[in-house]
């Protein structure tokens, strides 16, 4: 596969309720410190990638508040604002951050006010045009915290309502409160604990969003670089093109802090699997996989 930038267009659009996306977007979680913590080591380089993305057609950006925290936010509206017609920008809460790799659940109504209102002024917007539970709260009423998010989508802060690291029951609770347009777990062609909830927003209309996309087993790892080398492509390519290609309702989010990967990842929108390869992928498991 050549490298020459691909648009992300390429990957075909994807709606959002009233939105309209390229397939492939970018997640901002790696434009920030080691441990997802504090101001990236090269903060020219992160602005760069950003703007390299927008350039070549991504039009979703997934962030939260809780990256850096606070870092990505700043950064994206550092880069981009004020930002170009058609730019989607996700952000969620639900978590706080003590230090580099340590997050503690905060779903509580008053915070995720806050939350709300913090992530519009970094982002300098008026509205959120998605904002996402970033995980239920096992100390909070799952309803309580639906119930604010409703309450400031009805306000006029959020557009739209959206929901990450949840089962079915989750969704389908929150669903009775306010509409959802997406859902972000984890999954991957060797990590599909999810699959059952993909099939049922791809049925329903819903957005489903996966990180970690080159899953968590070596026994994977193994199989992806034989099947790039075998596709002259990156194995990040060939794991992001198997998403594209299970269920039109997956919108991958592949992240990084490089210009050079940004430029490769987006490329795998015109990576089109063969059916034996997609099968082959599509036969590996991870042993296990746990919410996170």
């Amino acid at each position: 596969m050549t490298q020459t930038p691909t648009a992300a267009s390429a990957a075909g659009t994807i709606v959002l309720g009233d939105l309209t996306v390229n397939r492939l977007g970018y997640g901002a979680m790696r434009i920030t410190g080691k441990g997802v913590w504090g101001p990236p080591a090269d903060h020219d380089a992160a602005i760069a990638t950003l703007r390299r993305a927008v350039e070549l057609g991504v039009n979703f950006i997934d962030t939260a508040d809780s990256y850096g925290p606070f870092v990505s936010e700043e950064l994206i509206a550092e880069a981009l604002a004020p930002y170009p017609d058609g730019l989607v920008i996700a952000t969620k809460g639900g978590w706080q951050r003590v230090g580099p790799g340590q997050w503690i659940h905060n779903a509580s109504p008053k915070h995720l006010e806050e939350a709300v209102e913090g992530s519009l002024k970094r982002l300098r917007l008026d509205r959120i045009a998605v904002y996402q539970l970033h995980i239920p709260d096992p100390a909070v009423s799952f309803d309580a915290s639906m119930e604010t998010l409703a309450r400031l989508r009805d306000a006029g802060k959020i557009q739209h309502v959206a929901l990450s690291n949840v089962t079915l029951e989750h969704l389908e609770r929150a669903r009775r409160i306010v509409p959802i347009v997406s859902v972000q777990n984890r999954y991957s062609f060797a990590d599909r604990e999810w699959d059952y909830l993909l099939d049922h927003c791809e049925n329903n209309g819903i957005a489903f969003i996966p990180w970690a996309p080159l899953g968590q087993n070596r026994q994977a790892h193994d199989v992806l670089d034989r099947v790039a080398k075998d596709l002259n492509a990156k194995p990040l390519q060939v794991a992001l093109a198997w998403l594209l290609k299970r269920s039109r309702a997956i919108l991958p989010i592949p992240g990084t802090s490089s210009v050079e990967h940004v430029e490769e990842n987006i490329a795998a929108a015109a990576l089109k699997l063969p059916d034996a390869i997609f099968k082959e992928l599509s036969a590996v498991q991870a042993p296990h996989a746990v919410l996170r």
